[in-house]
């Protein structure tokens, strides 16, 4: 069974999102944010490190 963690910078991003935008906009966001940072991982080659919480 697969957990997500509770205090993650994109979870705290997403949540904000939500209070100020609908919901479907707010997933093209997160798809959008999803897509680029997997972009980015494989045109650099680095390895993904999540921003930590501020």
């Amino acid at each position: 069974m697969w957990l997500a963690r509770k205090d993650n910078a994109s979870r705290c991003w997403a949540t904000k999102l939500l209070e100020r935008k609908p919901a479907k906009l707010a997933a093209v966001a997160l798809a959008n944010k999803t897509a680029r940072i997997a972009w980015v991982v494989m045109t650099r080659g680095v390895t993904y490190a999540a921003p930590s919480a501020a």
